[in-house]
Formats: C-alpha cells, sequence, structure tokens
C-alpha cells in the first residue's frame, strides 16, 4: 500500500511539473502581471472587446464589464496573484489556471478557466 501511494504521489508530482511547461499564454501572462501591478489599463487589454468574465455566479461583459469587476473585486482590492499551475485544457484555446488570490478581498487558492480568441482572454470563469 505504501509504494503505491509513493508512486500515485511521483505520478502527480511530474503531472503538475507538465503543466507548468506549457507556453504561458501571454494574455494570461499579462492579466496576472497587470493584477500585481495595479495597472487596470493593462488588465482590461487582456480581454477582447466582448469579453465575458463569470465569477461566482455573476456575469461582467465587455471592457466596460471586466473594468467594473477589476475596480470591485481585483485590483480595486488590491488582489495579489501566485499562479501555481496552468494546463492547457482538451480545447484549442482553453487553460486552467490555479492561483493564489491574496489581499484586501477574496484570499484563498482555485481555478480559473480561460478562453482564449485572437490572443486575448474572452471568456473567464472563476468559482
Amino acid at each position: 500500500m505504501h509504494q503505491s501511494h509513493e508512486g500515485y504521489a511521483n505520478r502527480r508530482a511530474a503531472d503538475d511539473a507538465a503543466r507548468m511547461t506549457i507556453d504561458m499564454p501571454a494574455a494570461i501572462q499579462q492579466f496576472v502581471d497587470a493584477t500585481n501591478a495595479a495597472d487596470s489599463d493593462s488588465f482590461v487589454a487582456a480581454f477582447t472587446d466582448d469579453a465575458t468574465l463569470y465569477d461566482w455566479g455573476r456575469s461582467f461583459r465587455g471592457h466596460q464589464g471586466v473594468r467594473a469587476w477589476d475596480s470591485t473585486d481585483n485590483i480595486g482590492v488590491q488582489a495579489h496573484f501566485e499562479l501555481l499551475r496552468i494546463a492547457a485544457d482538451a480545447r484549442p484555446d482553453h487553460y486552467i489556471a490555479t492561483i493564489r488570490v491574496s489581499g484586501n478581498g477574496y484570499n484563498g487558492t482555485g481555478d480559473m478557466r480561460f478562453r482564449l480568441r485572437d490572443g486575448l482572454i474572452a471568456d473567464l470563469r472563476i468559482g
């Protein structure tokens, strides 16, 4: 039993390392970097004009909606992102990022699901 647990742990560590070796999509890197630099203009520019951001049942559309969410739930509450892992989904241009969030709002670790279009974030699902 002990060996199978070790084997599982080793496979899990290898899987986690493989997820981090994918090329980081530029828009997702910009999403993280802009948040950490408190640069709202750069943050919004990582999204398509018609992007949709879903955050635990709330929906925000377009650059105006993304900027509104950013001001109340992200840079507006001094959020800081630490990217722990990123993986490509089976579907093209879909990624799952595990991010540790800290700041004066939500604090915790969770997955964010991104769909890119033309190199920008077209859809982001949190929660």
